[in-house]
């Protein structure tokens, strides 16, 4: 039997530097749960799996508000694992991420991989709404497949608007019914972690990063509005993650690099 459930999170700021979270909803297989932030100023909500989700035939969905002023971190205990449905007539299951960033707030969604099982499929996309002066880090990894199998179906679908504005929209497929050549030298090369990590700084105005590779499978790009997208491929999801993580920990500490023209 399919799931349709959807988790709702709040974040406001409390008017004393830290941050409340008037609205935490848990909902289905998407348990959320408040945990401890090494940043009193920033609240940090952890999404546990309570069951085998999202198999063929869910419908997830996550909604995440940082409101005006508000920091917040969004990460998971575990990896999210794609499967099939229970039968052959189930169809693709659906995961949705909407997350709504308010003026001078804060938001960083950081979830585990996800991984598309054989067999699976499963649409996924991720909306983020973002004010002027809201600041944004969102993390994507997928394993395509797990341990000696071949990948399930997979898309994803990244939209970011700020200021009312687009600021990037891109769409990826992966697996049985993507476009041919989504497994060629080209464009996974034999890898099967694939992920990108989108800064969204309003620091950024004043000057964005110098287009650079970072190894021999991984990029830096800077994009107008402003940001920064960072994409990777890897042979696993352990040295995935140490790429995109180093390359945060850089742009974090120098956002300035170059001056823009």
């Amino acid at each position: 039997m399919s799931v349709t459930a959807t988790a709702r999170i709040t974040a406001v700021a409390d008017g004393r530097g830290s941050t409340s979270l008037p609205v935490l909803e848990s909902d289905g297989p998407l348990a959320l749960r408040r945990t401890r932030s090494p940043d009193t100023a920033r609240a940090r909500v952890t999404v546990v799996g309570a069951m085998s989700a999202p198999l063929g035939g869910d419908r997830l969905a996550v909604e995440v508000r940082a409101d005006e002023g508000a920091r917040m971190t969004v990460d998971s205990a575990a990896a999210t694992v794609a499967l099939p449905g229970a039968g052959p007539d189930t169809g693709p299951a659906a995961y949705d991420v909407r997350l709504s960033v308010g003026e001078e707030a804060e938001l960083h969604w950081l979830p585990e991989q996800l991984v598309s099982a054989c067999g699976s499929a499963l649409d996924m996309t991720t909306r983020a709404e973002l004010a002027r002066t809201s600041r944004l880090v969102l993390r994507e990894e997928l394993i395509l497949g797990r341990h000696g199998e071949s990948t399930g179906r997979l898309s994803t679908r990244l939209t970011v608007r700020r200021a009312g504005r687009p600021l990037l929209d891109q769409q990826l497929a992966y697996g049985p019914g993507a476009p041919g050549g989504w497994d060629g030298a080209a464009v996974l090369g034999g890898h099967r972690a694939v992920g990108q990590l989108l800064l969204v700084d309003p620091a950024f105005e004043d000057g964005l990063p110098a287009p650079r590779l970072l190894g021999p499978t991984a990029a830096l790009t800077p994009l107008a509005g402003p940001a920064v997208l960072v994409t990777a491929l890897a042979a696993d999801a352990r040295l995935l993650r140490a790429v995109l993580d180093e390359a945060l920990q850089g742009l974090l500490k120098e956002p300035r690099a170059v001056p823009r023209s």
